[in-house]
C-alpha cells in the first residue's frame, strides 16, 4: 500500500508537469497563430516556481485561501481516480467499482470551492465571474452527463475500466465509433469544460480581467495554477478512456491525451466568444439533443 501511494504521488506530479508542459504548448501554438513569438513553452514551470515562492499580505478570510487547495485537491483527485493504463498496477491508479460517478462529483468539486474563495474576496470581478462559471457548469453538465450514460447503459457498467475493457479489440470498437453521437456531445462539452472559445465566459479577459483569480497572488496563485494544469489532463485522461479505447502503455496514453487537448486549442484559436445566455441555451440544446440521439438508439436496439 505505501508503494501504491508513492507511485500514486509520482504519478500525481508527472501529472501536473504534463499539464503545465501543455499549457505552455497551448500558449506558444496560439502566439504563433496571432503573429506573435510567444513565451517558452517551460514559462508555466517558470511561473509556478516564482508563484510559489512568494507571500502575501492579503487577507479575505479562511474560504478565500481553502479556494485553491480545492481546486487542486477537485483536480488531483479526479486525476488520481482516472485510470491512466487499465490492468496496470500503479497506472491504473485509484480506480473501483462505480468510480466513473464519483469521477462525475469530483469534477464539480474545484469549481465550488473556487467559488466560494472568490466571492469573499470583495473583488466585483470575482462574483461576476463566480455566476458565469457555475452558470457555465451547469450547461455543459447536462450533454456530458448524458453521454455518460449512454456509455454506462451500452456497456453494463459504472466503472471507467469496464468502459474501456469493452472498447477493446481494435479502433472500430472505440466509443467515438460505436456510439458517435454521445461522443459529440461529450466533446463539445469538454470545450466548456476547458473554458475554450466560444465558451471562454468565466476569465473574460476583454471584460473581467481573469475573473475568480482577481485578487490571488503568490503561492495562492500557484496552486491554483497547478490545480487547473492537473485537472486539464485528468479530463484529457478521462475522455481517452470512454471514447479512445484507453491506452496500453503510456507513449499512446500520451498521444491520445495530445490529440484531445488539439480539440479545444483548434476551436479555441478560430471561433469568437459566445454570451453567457448564448452559451448555456447551446449546451441545453444542440449537443444534449445529439447525445440523446444515441440514448434513444440504445433502447431501441435492446
Amino acid at each position: 500500500m505505501v508503494a501504491r501511494i508513492f507511485y500514486a504521488f509520482l504519478i500525481l506530479l508527472g501529472g501536473i508537469a504534463y499539464g503545465l508542459l501543455l499549457g505552455g504548448i497551448s500558449r506558444k501554438i496560439t502566439a504563433r497563430l496571432q503573429n506573435r513569438r510567444g513565451p517558452t513553452i517551460f514559462q508555466n514551470f517558470i511561473d509556478v516556481w516564482k508563484l510559489f515562492r512568494k507571500k502575501t499580505a492579503i487577507s479575505h478570510g479562511v474560504m478565500f485561501y481553502l479556494a485553491p487547495m480545492f481546486r487542486l485537491v477537485g483536480g488531483a483527485g479526479t486525476f488520481l481516480l482516472v485510470p491512466i493504463v487499465v490492468g496496470h498496477p500503479y497506472l491504473s491508479n485509484f480506480s473501483f467499482g462505480g468510480d466513473l460517478i464519483v469521477i462525475m462529483y469530483f469534477m464539480v468539486l474545484g469549481c465550488l470551492g473556487m467559488a466560494l474563495g472568490a466571492a469573499e474576496s470583495g473583488h466585483p470581478h470575482s462574483p461576476i465571474a463566480v455566476t458565469r462559471g457555475l452558470s457555465l457548469m451547469a450547461g455543459y453538465e447536462l450533454p456530458f452527463v448524458v453521454s455518460v450514460v449512454v456509455l454506462m447503459i451500452a456497456d453494463k457498467t459504472t466503472t471507467v475500466e469496464g468502459i474501456v475493457r469493452a472498447q477493446q479489440g481494435g479502433i472500430l470498437h472505440w466509443h467515438i465509433f460505436t456510439h458517435p453521437f454521445a461522443a459529440a456531445a461529450a466533446f463539445i462539452s469538454l470545450l466548456g469544460m476547458m473554458m475554450s472559445y466560444p465558451f471562454q465566459v468565466v476569465m473574460a479577459p476583454q471584460e473581467i480581467p481573469i475573473g475568480p483569480p482577481t485578487e490571488y497572488s503568490s503561492s495562492f496563485l500557484s496552486y491554483m495554477f497547478s490545480g487547473r494544469s492537473v485537472f486539464a489532463v485528468a479530463k484529457y485522461v478521462l475522455f481517452m478512456d470512454l471514447f479512445l479505447g484507453g491506452a496500453t502503455n503510456l507513449g499512446w496514453a500520451f498521444l491520445k491525451t495530445f490529440l484531445i487537448f488539439l480539440w479545444p486549442l483548434f476551436i479555441t484559436n478560430v471561433f469568437p466568444r459566445f454570451k453567457l445566455e448564448q452559451a448555456v441555451s447551446f449546451f441545453w440544446t444542440w449537443p444534449t439533443l445529439i447525445g440523446l440521439i444515441d440514448l434513444i438508439r440504445i433502447y431501441i436496439v435492446r
